[in-house]
């Protein structure tokens, strides 16, 4: 990728989000062949779409909104880009705009065989760098291209456990940005010992450090969902050194918030085989037994979990 997908939109630019693209006719994309809330409208006609509530299908309809998107996430003609959820294809439809190869990884089959069709009415020149898998995102380990960043509007119900998972299952992700309801964005870039921090905040840390990119509105969407969204801006790093695995680490994290107002002697007891044996590794660890989990940053998970071995 080029640029820097970490640096947070200032707004105040044409392409806000909370200022719909009013370029072109009602049902006509926009100069660039992105769509507008006409076109996404019609398509949907065409194919008998209705959003639905199982998948979390909110179609972005604001082509201004997509241009900021791709600006932010600052993918460029080198990248091949994993796109989770592309609907309609407002969002597919901006990255080929870039230059992209884009693989498209789509869940619902009916929007996996429309996608092709739109984006060779709309955008002709760049159909042979779109490849579409009707797939669950969750469930991918392979794909046909190494993907080098990940750029999605990812539904509210699934967002925290596909960011991870894709993480894990494809190392040559090296960045993204992703669109997720507020408050998850929250959690996932929240520092230890604030009030988000939890679960996500930390195995997201052990991939990558991320932060806030924006707000969005709900206004861009449709249908128009009950909350707002944000955009989370990740750049991949080496996890914290530890002779445990991730899965070990992750298996201390879990336990820790599980019970998150206990303290970690208390917290860890069941994972640690007593609550003495969770003081003697927490010491070991040179992590305080009184704390608790929230106050602890991913490195000081990965010592606990080295620790248990040594022990």
């Amino acid at each position: 990728m080029t640029g820097s997908p970490g640096q947070p939109d200032r707004g105040g630019s044409a392409g806000s989000p909370g200022q719909p693209d009013r370029g072109g006719s009602a049902g006509s994309p926009g100069h660039d062949g992105l769509l507008g809330a006409g076109e996404v409208r019609s398509i949907a006609d065409r194919w008998g779409i209705r959003p639905t509530k199982q998948w979390g299908q909110n179609f972005v309809v604001d082509a201004n909104t997509v241009r900021r998107i791709v600006r932010l996430a600052g993918v460029s003609s080198d990248d091949v880009v994993l796109e989770v959820g592309p609907g309609l294809g407002s969002l597919t439809l901006g990255l080929l705009a870039a230059g992209t190869h884009v693989v498209a990884v789509e869940i619902d089959p009916v929007l996996a065989e429309a996608l092709p069709d739109t984006v060779a009415r709309l955008q002709p020149e760049s159909i042979e760098r779109l490849t579409v898998l009707a797939a669950d995102a969750l469930r991918i380990h392979e794909l046909p291209m190494s993907p080098d960043a990940l750029v999605a509007n990812l539904p509210y119900n699934v967002a925290v456990p596909v960011v991870l998972h894709l993480l894990e299952a494809f190392a040559s992700l090296r960045s993204g940005l992703v669109m997720v309801q507020s408050e998850v964005a929250d959690r996932l870039v929240a520092p230890p010992g604030s009030r988000t921090y939890g679960v996500p905040s930390v195995k997201l840390a052990w991939f990558a450090r991320a932060e806030r990119a924006g707000a969005v509105p709900a206004s861009v969407f449709w249908p128009v969902p009950r909350v707002e969204s944000g955009l989370v801006a990740f750049t991949r790093h080496e996890p914290p050194p530890s002779t445990a695995s991730r899965k070990e680490v992750f298996a201390v994290v879990d336990a820790a918030f599980a019970q998150r107002r206990k303290t970690l002697r208390a917290a860890l007891a069941g994972w640690a085989g007593s609550a003495a044996a969770a003081e003697h590794i927490l010491v070991a660890a040179g992590v305080d037994p009184g704390a608790r989990g929230e106050s602890l940053d991913v490195a000081a998970f990965a010592r606990i979990a080295s620790a248990r071995a040594l022990i």
